[in-house]
């Protein structure tokens, strides 16, 4: 059996290429631009750029562990597997655009800025900073948006009703 390259899975990858892209350039230019702790308002009081690094998970998580290293190593691998994981889904459905594909193309991209983050620099860099009345949400990056988007979009794609194919009484099934 030959592999043939899915029709449309370039459109897919270029999709997770602009996500890489677009947040390797934002987070430079916060790291040049805005010094390591301060944030400057966009919206008082409620949206600021920030610049923090995050040498945990999601929302900080075990970034405060005695083992830093370990914690490291231990989200590459995750993320790289994870990676691999939506790329063979992809190309095994990247005959086709769809929320599902766009949503993997996402998350793709995401899982890859932030990958490179750890890798070269040891942490990710978050600079999305908002204040919803008394409440302060955890600061994120583009990286950390697209797997947020393309999570919300796999989930609005499962609770979507699919179109069903009948088998009652065509000629295929007689």
């Amino acid at each position: 059996m030959q592999f043939r390259w899915p029709k449309k899975l370039h459109w897919l990858l270029l999709i997770s290429a602009a996500v890489i892209a677009l947040d390797r350039l934002t987070k430079t230019i916060v790291t040049l631009k805005v010094p390591i702790g301060d944030s400057i308002p966009v919206i008082p009081h409620i949206f600021f750029i920030s610049h923090w690094t995050n040498e945990g998970a999601a929302f900080s998580l075990f970034a405060d562990t005695s083992s830093p290293h370990t914690v490291r190593w231990g989200l590459i691998v995750f993320s790289l597997v994870a990676a691999l994981v939506v790329l063979v889904i992809m190309v095994r459905y990247g005959n086709q655009i769809n929320r599902t594909t766009v949503a993997l193309a996402l998350i793709f991209g995401g899982a890859l800025g932030n990958v490179h983050d750890r890798i070269a620099y040891g942490s990710v860099v978050d600079f999305l900073e908002v204040h919803i009345i008394h409440y302060h949400w955890p600061d994120f990056n583009v990286a950390d948006s697209a797997v947020v988007v393309g999570a919300c979009l796999l989930l609005l794609d499962s609770f979507l009703a699919k179109p069903t194919e009948s088998t009652s009484n065509t000629p295929e099934n007689s």
